[in-house]
């Protein structure tokens, strides 16, 4: 290979044609196996790349960015949030950092809405059942669930995810409310006839269901906390398509086990891959439908995220500004 590429190291697999292109153009090192690298291979990564590719499954924090080489201009994440990242570390550093936005947009918005419907409906429940040979035929009262239809919404966190939910739950009949850091163009909002409420915690308190979009910073750490949680209704569900920080996991089970909680959707949670037992149970129940962090799981999705990756990539080598850098919060 010629050595103007730059190296690029790639930590998982991606999609063969991402792959490929990436070979075309670059000098590449894949991950062939496609299991987390061990922190020795990143720390060896960082020292002789030019360019790394993490997901989010690597910890690219201080104690590692401080140990790159002088050749380690850009960290381009695959994937739209840079919280596996410590950015402003990297900044201080003088390596950019990118990530790629927009791309996931329709796809989270679509498995956050599948979940709003699995759980109501009791999907999971009723499949399981079926598996279990436990079914004997139609009754009028037998796996009752809940229609959506009518109900009220509240959207924590109204950027273009939580934009895309509202949309999709406007057509299912739901009546929409948010809070968010600042309330949405008021064409937006007559769009959605969306609510806006500045104190999250009145809001909660009226919810049918609870969907969270927001990002995950320090700042958001547990923001469905256990005051918060307290404050919902006994019929209220939870959908959480984010970060699994985001809500404390431990103070949401408990209310789900004691019936506080009507049911949650999951996709994310707070130590994966590993799950809390007792909330594999509660999902044996019907009391929660959970799948393993597949919101953004689409084959379009995916190469979306590569096509992005390697603008990024491609730009900076070019001497130009990538178009998805991504600044400290501090900046």
């Amino acid at each position: 290979m010629s050595s103007m590429k730059p190296l690029v190291i790639v930590t998982r697999k991606l999609p063969d044609s991402v792959e490929s292109r990436m070979g075309e153009l670059f000098e590449t090192r894949l991950n062939i196996e496609d299991v987390p690298l061990s922190q020795a291979a990143l720390v060896e990564a960082v020292k002789t790349a030019d360019v790394l590719v993490p997901t989010v499954t690597d910890k690219i924090d201080a104690a590692l960015i401080n140990q790159a080489g002088k050749k380690l201009k850009l960290i381009a994440n695959f994937g739209n949030g840079v919280d596996n990242i410590d950015v402003a570390t990297a900044a201080r550093k003088g390596i950019t950092v990118t990530n790629t936005p927009n791309v996931l947009t329709e796809d989270t918005a679509d498995m956050t809405m599948g979940l709003m419907i699995a759980v109501s409906r009791r999907l999971q429940e009723g499949s399981l059942k079926l598996e279990n040979g436990q079914w004997k035929g139609w009754s009028p009262t037998w796996m009752l669930g809940h229609r959506i239809w009518g109900k009220r919404l509240g959207i924590i966190g109204m950027g273009r995810i939580g934009t895309a939910v509202a949309r999709r739950a406007r057509a299912f009949g739901l009546s929409i409310h948010y809070h968010n850091r600042q309330k949405v163009s008021r064409e937006v909002e007559e769009e959605l006839e969306a609510t806006y409420w500045e104190s999250l915690d009145q809001m909660l308190t009226r919810m049918d269901f609870v969907s969270i979009n927001c990002p995950y910073t320090p700042a958001t750490f547990h923001l469905l906390s256990a005051r918060r949680i307290a404050l919902m209704q006994r019929d209220t569900v939870v959908i959480n398509t984010a970060r699994g920080d985001l809500i404390d996991e431990e103070a949401m089970i408990s209310a789900l086990e004691n019936n506080k909680l009507a049911g949650a959707g999951l996709d994310v949670f707070a130590h994966e891959p590993a799950i809390n037992p007792r909330l594999m149970k509660l999902a044996s129940q019907g009391k929660a439908v959970i799948l393993p962090h597949m919101g953004s799981a689409t084959i379009e999705g995916r190469m979306e995220m590569g096509d992005r990756v390697i603008i990024n990539i491609r730009t900076m080598c070019d001497g130009h500004r990538p178009p998805d850098r991504v600044l400290p919060l501090d900046s």
